[in-house]
């Protein structure tokens, strides 16, 4: 089987959805200059791209009507170059990866562009019309459609005591968020993967137009501020806050995939290989538990495909979308790894540089990309919980040569 490597990551800053830079700018112009900047990067043409994965949670409206192939368009490819839009929504931008990687390992296709982008401020949570199926029966009937809050919460009442969820740990643990992230900023840590991104608003009936350059998540507090938070989806005995959820947000993500040997053909650097990918299913109504099951899974895999055995001590970094400070915390305990707190999302997590839904794997995936490059990372793990009772992780490796 061939070998997949990326060759080249790239990303927009995130916007804040509904008052942020991006809010007046359709998905579309958000990710054609991320699909320019990939190609300006590795000097492959348009034509030489064998097909387009765009991941996107919430595809309607302004994201409808195959939104791939109107990025593709936009982006300038070549009429000749197809292109498709998936969604499993919080992993998309990371399941549109693992989708273009087996098809140019099976030998389907040479060179793939995969990644995501939603904007949350044109498309709402759920999309413009929620209509649930009434005849879905059984242990499922309400749970399947049950809020992202209340599935947080659900994470604290089911497993609060053993996993010690407290209101303080989750504001604890998202002020960490933000830290890390300000740190980062302030020490140009995301500067080579961002796309400046233009956008136009409107502010008080006035034009404004200009470039984002950076992203808009990140703020500066303290316990005390996160303490005056007033629950979010419990009134009475909640303890999830707007504080310790992620952000919603607009932006895009992509990343281009080749086999190995091309690159070295081509003499690109190779960032990293793609190793494994996989997803695991659990209880919608703590869907948020999901990457603690799918960690385990793609090690599991890989260790038994690969014939190299890979525990979760040997990854040296995990980038672990922080959906909700609760099931973060969970994830982490459960599946051990707090002791190596410094690996898990170094650089602050969704909580502080926002969650664009279907962008949101391949942004993680493009920060891993580079912060392999500069700490001479061996693996690296992205993962993310999903909507419905899922998590997904997709496991990375550094060339050793």
């Amino acid at each position: 089987m061939r070998e997949v490597v990326i060759v080249a990551a790239k990303r927009t800053p995130v916007g804040k959805a509904n008052k942020g830079a991006l809010k007046h700018t359709r998905p579309e112009n958000m990710a054609a200059p991320v699909i320019k900047a990939l190609l300006e990067a590795t000097g492959v043409k348009g034509e030489e791209i064998d097909d387009l994965v765009v991941g996107c949670a919430m595809p309607e409206a302004e994201q409808g009507m195959n939104i791939s192939r109107i990025i593709a368009l936009t982006a300038g490819l070549p009429d000749s170059v197809p292109a498709m839009t998936v969604n499993r929504f919080c992993s998309s931008g990371l399941e549109t990866i693992a989708i273009a990687a087996t098809r140019i390992m099976a030998g389907l296709n040479n060179i793939m562009i995969a990644g995501g982008v939603e904007t949350m401020t044109m498309i709402p949570m759920g999309g413009n019309k929620i209509l649930g199926n009434p005849e879905l029966v059984g242990e499922h009937a309400m749970t399947a459609y049950c809020g992202m809050g209340n599935t947080a919460e659900n994470v604290v009442e089911r497993y609060g005591k053993e996993f010690n969820l407290t209101r303080e740990d989750l504001d604890k643990f998202s002020l960490a968020s933000h830290d890390k992230a300000i740190a980062a900023q302030k020490a140009g840590v995301f500067k080579d993967q961002l796309v400046p991104v233009p956008y136009t608003t409107w502010e008080n009936g006035k034009k404004v137009t200009g470039v984002l350059t950076e992203d808009e998540g990140p703020r500066a507090s303290n316990m005390e501020g996160m303490a005056k938070i007033p629950a979010a989806f419990r009134v009475k005995g909640g303890v999830v806050t707007a504080g310790s959820s992620s952000q919603m947000n607009d932006g895009a993500a992509f990343v281009m995939l080749m086999t190995a040997e091309e690159a070295k053909k081509r003499g690109l650097k190779i960032m990293a290989y793609f190793r494994d990918y996989q997803v695991a299913g659990v209880e919608p109504e703590v869907m948020g538990i999901g990457p603690a099951w799918a960690i385990p899974k793609v090690l599991e895999h890989y260790s038994k495909t690969s014939g190299k055995t890979v525990k979760l001590d040997d990854i040296g970094e995990y980038l672990l979308n922080e959906a909700f400070a609760s099931q973060s915390l969970y994830c982490i305990r459960k599946l051990g790894i707090e002791g190596i707190a410094d690996r898990i999302n170094p650089n602050g997590g969704a909580i502080a540089l926002g969650h664009p839904l279907g962008c949101t794997g391949a942004k993680l995936t493009t920060e891993l990309m580079y912060d392999m490059q500069r700490k001479k990372t061996r693996y690296g793990i992205v993962s993310m919980c999903i909507g419905g009772g899922m998590g997904a992780a997709g496991l990375f490796e550094l060339p050793q040569d």
